[in-house]
């Protein structure tokens, strides 16, 4: 199932994608996706609605981000080799872990607000994970039992603030609009193997990133695993599962984002971003 949320920021609503493509109003009998609406039996429940007998949606309504009351907003960073070796760092031994403040989720076509003076704003494509089920110390052969789904993300990252303000990614990671999340949670029934996806970012219509998440180091099992063994990771979590090669930092010259671009992303089965820089 395709679930998603739609309307004003603040105010979205429960809706479903139909075998047509249609947007399906589910928000009579759900009023939004909220953590205990992720629990696997409410996921059931849901994929049993006939969504032809919903009404339609206009299609150019406003996405806002898949889930709503998202508690912890997680990624993993250095998370595909080549992407290691365009930032100069060693392949970890151990996923490296930080945080998005909650703050910069938005939803997927939302504008990419650039901060102040910046002329470091970067782009990653990454393939996000949501939490179904509270998971704490699960091993890897489980670990897929306790999320919900998966949806397209881009971790828009300003790389001076990462990496010059005194430590911390997280500085660099949590600006307001940094965080696009959808446009829809494709549910675990529909998407099993989430590690064998394309994946494609464009940069005013020229290809910036293309993998596939096979390629991987630490696969989405491992990410639930590893999280959970210091941490209990709740539903409606977030996880974003790290970017593939051809971010602007790693080019020569470097290459940012500036106002007026336009990025698009696309993972198969996840759908399509599209963000104004402003």
């Amino acid at each position: 199932m395709k679930l998603l949320r739609y309307g004003a920021a603040g105010a979205e609503k429960l809706g479903a994608l139909d075998a047509q493509g249609n947007i399906r109003d589910l928000s009579l009998l759900v009023p939004d996706l909220t953590p205990e609406y992720l629990a696997p039996e409410r996921l059931q429940a849901l994929a049993a609605v006939n969504l032809e007998k919903l009404p339609v949606v206009d299609k150019n309504v406003r996405l806002g981000p898949p889930v709503a009351g998202t508690r912890q907003f997680m990624a993993i960073g250095l998370n595909y080799r080549a992407h290691a070796a365009e930032a100069g760092m060693e392949i970890p031994k151990e996923p490296v872990i930080f945080t998005k403040a909650l703050t910069s989720l938005c939803g997927p076509n939302d504008d990419i607000i650039m901060p102040d003076n910046s002329v470091n704003t970067d782009w990653e494509i990454e393939l996000g994970l949501v939490i179904g089920t509270k998971a704490q110390k699960v091993s890897e052969k489980d670990a897929l039992k306790y999320v919900a789904g998966y949806c397209l993300a881009n971790d828009v990252s300003e790389r001076d603030w990462q990496a010059k303000r005194n430590g911390q990614w997280t500085k660099g990671k949590s600006f307001d609009s940094f965080g696009p999340i959808g446009p829809w949670l494709v549910t675990t029934d529909e998407l099993p193997d989430p590690q064998k996806l394309e994946m494609e970012l464009k940069v005013n219509g020229q290809v910036k990133q293309h993998s596939n998440t096979a390629d991987m180091i630490f696969p989405v099992a491992t990410i639930v695993s590893y999280l959970s063994q210091f941490m209990t990771l709740l539903p409606g979590d977030v996880v974003i599962t790290g970017t593939p090669s051809g971010v602007g930092l790693g080019m020569k010259p470097q290459q940012f984002l500036k106002k007026g671009d336009v990025v698009e992303l696309r993972i198969d089965q996840l759908g399509t971003q599209t963000q104004k820089v402003v």
